[in-house]
This record gives structure tokens, sequence and C-alpha cells, in this order.
């Protein structure tokens, strides 16, 4: 209780500072005390700059989001919200929401503008000593809040990114620096299977592990916060794997929720691996091509840590450590021509004969459940618009999105948001059938569940032909039987289909390895990288990227760093000159 009590008098001292001036204060909406039913949303913070809350309430306004903060002089403010419209067009925006100051609601509905930005909210009478703000959801459909500042003179906090970071770390007194640095054997940032399981492996090992993640649970696509069952085989791994997969329910079953608590009950019995929940990497100190630290902050109270050690896994899916580290990567399809990913048996061209920058979506997962009695649901003409009179009652792994002029990282947010909008009107068109009017939206999530971006390069890049040559490699690590499985958009086929829903390509296949080569950069000298991000052609991604399979990547680079601390060197050298050992550590755990 002493503890909580003084996390909670240094975070409201974090709220209420005002750097260089007593007549204006910065607060940021993921640090209140009191959170509500609003989520706190972390996927972002590159693309818009900040960690924020959103009132993710299927429709049903969620309840209000509450702090107290301290000024340090009375008088007349004005308050602005950073904030966006995020259906901007021709509909009322859908995600508004109002101030409120020591329980007088402000009259101005923000969630108005089409891009993030200060919305200004008006004049407020402000005491000196504490204060009460709150965050009043009108509508339930997702309204957002980053940050809400108070100044006597009128002027808009900036707009522009770089500025306006710069001008929050002043007001806020932080530094990109971490105040407190911590040194492992290991640092894995991602909290994925393929993280989980390469963290069990090292610590098995005797490794001291840092466990980096930006969610409050483990597991990634298989969370309970996404709910993607499992698939794939467990290969050499099956011990470590079955302590964190998934039973085979139906993607987006509540049933994830029995599996979230055996996997981070699992995880938490190892002593020496350290796990961050709430803690998101943005940024990598290199020297000589080799990683000396990452730098990573909480999504909540903003406080910041160092993370040194002689190796490092990137296991966050999107390639982020290695993309900061200087690592190559690539993004997109690759030409037909450059690794022969070419025809299967049925005629089905599976590269495009140029390159492009189209590759697999995402996916929001979602539920209804079945109630005696016809459920009500707003009218949503915004999202209907998205759904293109499109019908139904659940989701499945085909409710997915990709454009070659969206990109899954730089554009998450307009993606997720689009699936979103697909949700609600699908849903909300279903209801014209009676029969479907006792549906309760039951759960949606608000997180992507990604199937590939960026995949880093390593000494070998995994392709297509290594699977219909049924390649095997000394090196080996991770085998797998499940079908190659590339999707795409169907409307990409058939125009009258709506463009949230892909189909797939399918190869059946025997056996097939992916080699340890896959699975370390080739030219960050003490990088590993463990799941999708791992080096392989965006056709060698299609079966691989399921979760046991990278699970299996996980393992393997866990083990591998154990050699590498044994005898102080980088990954590569475990391929050139301690292969035979390495092998026969990953026998060994069948």
């Amino acid at each position: 209780m002493k503890n909580q009590q003084l996390f909670l008098t240094w975070l409201l001292a974090m709220l209420s500072f005002s750097a260089h001036s007593q007549t204006d204060l910065l607060i940021e909406a993921e640090r209140f005390l009191d959170k509500g039913g609003w989520v706190t949303d972390p996927q972002f913070i590159e693309q818009m700059g900040s960690t924020y809350l959103m009132a993710h309430g299927l429709g049903i306004p969620v309840q209000d989001a509450s702090t107290e903060v301290r000024f340090k002089k009375s008088g007349s403010y004005h308050a602005w919200v950073r904030t966006r419209n995020w259906v901007p067009g021709k509909w009322d925006p859908p995600g508004r929401f109002q101030l409120s100051v020591n329980g007088k609601r402000l009259e101005t509905e923000l969630g108005v503008g089409p891009e993030w930005d200060w919305e200004y909210v008006g004049r407020v009478k402000i005491k000196k000593g504490k204060n009460k703000l709150g965050l009043h959801d009108l509508t339930g459909f997702n309204g957002r809040c980053d940050a809400i500042y108070f100044n006597q003179e009128k002027e808009a906090p900036p707009s522009e990114l770089a500025a306006l970071t710069s001008w929050r770390s002043g007001k806020l007194d932080e530094t990109t620096k971490p105040s407190k640095t911590r040194k492992y054997d290991l640092v894995i940032t991602g909290g994925g299977l393929a993280g989980c399981a390469a963290a069990i492996a090292a610590a098995e090992k005797g490794l001291k592990v840092a466990l980096i993640h930006d969610r409050p649970v483990l597991g990634g696509n298989a969370s309970s916060e996404i709910r993607v069952h499992t698939l794939g085989i467990y290969g050499k791994f099956e011990r470590i794997l079955k302590q964190i997969d998934t039973e085979h329910y139906p993607n987006g079953s509540s049933e994830a929720k029995k599996d979230q608590i055996r996997r981070d009950e699992n995880m938490k019995k190892y002593p020496n691996i350290d796990i961050h929940l709430n803690w998101r990497a943005y940024g990598v100190g290199t020297s000589n091509n080799t990683i000396e630290y990452i730098d990573a902050r909480h999504t909540g109270t903003g406080e910041r840590i160092r993370f040194k050690a002689p190796l490092f896994v990137d296991s966050t899916g999107d390639g982020w450590i290695g993309y900061w580290a200087g690592a190559d990567f690539s993004y997109g399809r690759e030409s037909v021509h450059k690794y022969g990913e070419a025809w299967d048996e049925w005629g089905e061209l599976w590269s495009p004969e140029e390159a492009d920058d189209f590759v697999m979506g995402s996916s929001v997962l979602w539920q209804t459940s079945k109630m005696e009695e016809e459920q009500a649901f707003p009218s949503v003409p915004w999202a209907c618009e998205i759904a293109d009179g499109h019908q139904a009652i659940a989701g499945e792994w085909y409710w997915e999105f990709s454009r070659n002029d969206l990109h899954q990282i730089n554009d998450g947010e307009e993606i997720r948001d689009h699936m979103l909008r697909a949700i609600f009107g699908s849903y909300s068109n279903a209801r014209i059938e009676p029969e479907n009017r006792k549906y309760r939206l039951e759960w949606v999530s608000y997180l992507l569940g990604k199937r590939e971006s960026r995949r880093l390069v390593g000494d070998h890049i995994f392709t297509f032909k290594d699977v219909t040559d049924k390649v095997k490699f000394p090196d080996g690590v991770v085998q797998e039987i499940r079908e190659i499985d590339v999707h795409f958009q169907q409307n990409l086929t058939n125009e009258n289909k709506p463009d949230f829903l892909s189909k797939a390509l399918f190869f059946e296949t025997d056996m097939y390895y992916i080699p340890y080569r896959s699975l370390y950069s080739k030219n960050i000298n003490n990088l590993f990288m463990a799941g999708r991000c791992f080096s392989c052609s965006h056709v060698g991604l299609g079966g691989p990227r399921v979760m046991r399979t990278t699970g299996q990547m996980g393992a393997a680079v866990g083990f591998a760093a154990t050699l590498c601390k044994k005898y102080k060197v980088n990954p590569r050298t475990i391929y050139t000159d301690h292969l035979e050992e390495y092998m026969q550590l990953i026998e060994d755990q069948q």
C-alpha cells in the first residue's frame, strides 16, 4: 500500500508539472489515474506521437476517465485537447466526447477535426491547487484523446509532429535518455509467442533475460486482446510451446482468456525472466553495426529504462529493433524473377512480374453472442458505407485489409479504423434480417492482428523455392508441415467483393525446414529475429508466419543465445564454428 501511495504521488506530480511557466499545464491522457472505460492504445506512437486513450464501447458510451491535477495559479484558462475525427467526411463524427473540469462538463464536442491536432475547448475557471478532469464519451464509437493543455495566452500548441514532440518533452521535463539502466544477458523485444519462447529457452539455460512488451498481457496475436488461435506444429520444442500456445478455439472466441491465464502464469514462473509489460521500445543505440542498448518507455507513466546486453532478439513483428539499428530489411512482394517463386501446379501466379509494396493484410477479430431478446444498436451510416451491403454476425481469418497504397506500419491507424467501420457496418446490415436482431456485439478487438510488414534480412532468405525444392538445410532448426498460405484481397479478383475480405493461395507440402541463418541479421552483429520479421521473401512468409512456427524460431534463437554467451561470440559464429553443438542442443529438446 505504501509503494502504491508513493507511485500515485509521483504520478500526480508528473501530471501537474508545468515547465518554465506558472500559467500553463500539459496533461497526457494515458496518465489519467482512473481510465474508466477508456482503453490505452499505443499502436501508433511512431506515426502520431504518443499513446492515447480511446472510448472503445461498441456503440455504448464508456465510463468516464478521470484524474486530478494541480495548478499553481488560479484564473481563467484556455483549454485544448489533442484528438481527431477518425471518420472524416460527410457524416457526424462518430467518436465525439467532452472534457469536464471539477465536475462541470464543457459544452464543446471534441473529436471533430480530420487529423490529429489540437481542438479548442474554450475558457474555463481554474482554482489554485487540485482540480479534477474528466473525459466524457458521447457515442461509444472510439473517440480518442491524446493530451489536454491549459494556458492563459490562448496560443495553440504545435501541430507538426517533430515540433510537437520537442514541445511536449519540454513541458513534461522529459529527455529521451532514460534515468535507469539495467543489464542482461539477452534482451527480447516483443512478447508474442516467438518472444516468449525465446525467453524460456534462454532462461532455462541460465541466461538473465529481459522481455519487453507494449501490452498488459503476453501472447501477441494469440493474446486475449487479439484472439487468434495458434497453428503449426511444435517441431523440436513441444515442451516449451505447450506452455504458451492456445487451443484451437474459433478465432475471436473468449476461450482465449483461459489460455492467457495459463500463458502468463507459465512465463512468470521463470525467476531469471524479467517481464516488462506495458513497456514500448522507442530507440536503439549502436556502434560498429552492434546494438549496445534499447531504450523503452512505459506506455502509462512515461518512465524510461535503458536495457543493455551483448545480445538482442527482435520479435516485434514489425522489425522495429532491426529498423532502428540499421538492419537490412525488405517490404512488399518481390518480382517473380528474383527468387523464381512462380506458378504452382494449378497455374496460380504467386509473385508479380514487377515488385510492389503489396503485403498480406491485418485483421481485427470480433465476436457476437445470441441473446433471448432483440438487441439495440445505434445507426451507423458512416460504417455501412464501408460495409457496402455486406452482412455478418461474426468475423474470421479472412476479415483482413491491405492495399498497395497503404503501408501496414505507417498507415496502421487508418487500416485498423477501416476494419472497425467494416465490422460495425456489416453487423448493422445483418440486423436487417429479423433472426439476427438477437445477436449482441459482444467483443471487438481494437488491436491489429498483423500478418506481414518488414522482413529483416539474414544470411539466408527463406523462399517458396526452399519449400517446393524440399531443401534440407544443415542448420534447419525449424520444421513445418502446414501448407503455404498467402493472402490477397477478394476485390482484386472480383470488384463486387468488399475490400476488407481476403482470399488465399494454398500449396500443400511435405515437411519443410527453416535454417538458423534466417534467424539472425546479416549486417547487425548481435541481433536475432524471431517471428514474422524473420529473413524471408513475401511468399516464403506464407507458411511460417503462423504462431507455433514462429514460436519454434523463438526457442531456436533462445538456445543459440546460450551458446553465444558460452563462447562469447555473435550469432553468425554459432553457424560457422559451433553448428554441431548447436544442432545437438536443438535435438536434445525433444
